[in-house]
């Protein structure tokens, strides 16, 4: 060979090691003031999407008041009750999941998530001057669709720009940001949807409230930096590695000395397509994560999609109901804050199996309950319980997947929450009719028992590894 040429091999190995290297020093950083704003940033540009899907549990009053809809359905999938306001949330997030969820592997995660957030402004406003029920259940679809493929993006997005040791306190901090405006939402419904401001229901009041993240998108999209992985997989190197020299030039003076040394470990394959999710390695972990999915949905959503009708099927009126219900809202920041210590501790499987345990005990516990304070009390325990697993299976999920089809593995797994959740909503409402409340909550409880057996028995351990790692 001439003197002076590198060989095509050469070349490749050069970009391996490379990439290898830009991966290690991310990993690297210390968790100074810029990486937790940068995760600040991202769950603010969350906070929107977590506020238009809990919105759904404390508008349903509203909707009912207005003669839209009814509590339940005289048939299973009947389209004038309140579960098919909450199936065409779900419709809309499965969709978004599932259908373009590849979409921020194939265009980036800033892009995507900045438009993603545009998209659930529009469709949200639309949605808000409806006057039938045919009109409010489209634009929630298209609306969930937005909602489904920011939140995805999220998760990507942390878990590849955060270093190692600290993702799972940067998802319990992702989660209280973004359940810190469930209160919000509660106390904006208890104002708004019993009266008619300006002549308009207050439950339009209470979405068009969530829709003002549209103002907030480009200030936050100019703070957060593509995700150098992701520009590794699409082979732009030199990009990727300006991005970390600038995260290390932003760190370095926070941590007041030099950095760590960077211990590279061997990259993942650049390129790939969805299929890798169904052959080895990745099928065993698609496969746990489709059933745990599937189930956890209906503990999760079972209550907090439901939580003021519940407390109204308990003989408490509907003002009550909302103010109870925002009191228990309260709490739902509370769940990831105190267990923010233990969040890169213990394993990310068994923080997930003991919340799911705790929901199914405070469930039927909370159903029993006639006494307000006691009521609330169990309201709070279960939604602590909900919003701890919630964290867990966020960062969880995200470190299982290769970074070249990540976004596209969790929307795939995810949807299945999605899709269980279009029949759970219809299940709730067949078990609150028929069974009453306890009869919700036995549902529940056998739900939580699938979940801790797929995560218990078949999920890997990830605390502490590289992302590269764990996909190897």
């Amino acid at each position: 060979m001439a003197a002076g040429k590198t060989s095509p091999m050469t070349r490749m190995t050069t970009s391996t090691e490379h990439a290898a290297a830009i991966s290690a020093r991310i990993d690297r950083l210390p968790a100074t003031r810029y990486i937790w704003k940068l995760v600040l940033l991202l769950s603010l540009g969350g906070c929107f999407e977590y506020y238009d899907l809990f919105f759904t549990a404390y508008i349903g009053p509203g909707l009912v008041r207005s003669g839209l809809f009814s509590n339940t359905s005289a048939s299973f999938f009947g389209f004038s009750g309140l579960a098919s306001f909450v199936a065409a949330t779900f419709a809309g997030l499965f969709i978004g999941t599932l259908v373009f969820g590849y979409t921020a592997d194939r265009f980036g995660r800033r892009l995507i998530f900045t438009y993603s957030l545009l998209w659930y402004s529009v469709a949200t406003v639309a949605m808000a001057f409806q006057s039938s029920a045919g009109g409010i259940l489209m634009w929630r679809i298209i609306a969930g669709i937005g909602i489904g493929v920011e939140l995805v993006t999220i998760d990507t997005y942390i878990a590849e720009l955060v270093p190692k040791e600290l993702r799972g306190r940067a998802f319990a901090f992702n989660q209280i940001v973004q359940f810190s405006v469930l209160p919000g939402v509660a106390f904006a419904a208890w104002l708004l949807v019993p009266l008619r401001p300006l002549g308009m229901d207050g439950w339009r009041w209470v979405v068009l409230i969530g829709a003002a993240g549209a103002l907030f998108v480009w200030v936050i999209r100019r703070g957060v930096p593509e995700s150098p992985r992701w520009l590794i997989s699409h082979g732009r190197l030199e990009q990727a590695e300006r991005v970390v020299a600038e995260m290390e030039s932003r760190v370095e003076p926070e941590y007041g000395k030099a950095l760590p040394a960077a211990v590279p470990v061997a990259n993942e394959e650049a390129k790939g397509t969805f299929a890798d999710i169904l052959r080895a390695p990745y099928l065993g972990r698609t496969l746990m994560l489709v059933v745990f999915h599937f189930f956890q949905t209906v503990g999760y959503y079972g209550f907090a999609s439901w939580v003021p009708t519940l407390i109204i099927a308990s003989g408490i009126t509907t003002t009550l109901s909302l103010r109870y219900s925002f009191l228990i809202a309260l709490a739902a920041p509370l769940g990831p804050l105190l267990a923010i210590g233990l969040a890169d501790r213990v394993e990310r499987k068994w923080q997930i199996v003991a919340s799911a345990i705790c929901i199914a005990v405070f469930g039927l516990l909370f159903a029993e309950q006639k006494n307000p304070a006691l009521l609330i009390a169990c309201g709070v325990l279960l939604t602590c319980a909900n919003n701890c697993m919630s964290f867990a299976f966020h960062a969880y999920q995200s470190e299982l997947f290769p970074t070249r089809v990540r976004a596209q593995a969790v929307g795939f797994v995810y949807s299945w929450s999605r899709l269980s959740a279009i029949f759970s909503s219809f299940l709730i409402a067949f078990f609150l009719r028929d069974f009453g409340v306890i009869g919700v909550f036995t549902f529940i409880a056998v739900s939580m028992l699938a979940v801790v057996l797929s995560i218990g028995i078949f999920g890997p351990r990830t605390r502490g590894l590289a992302l590269e790692q764990i996909s190897h």
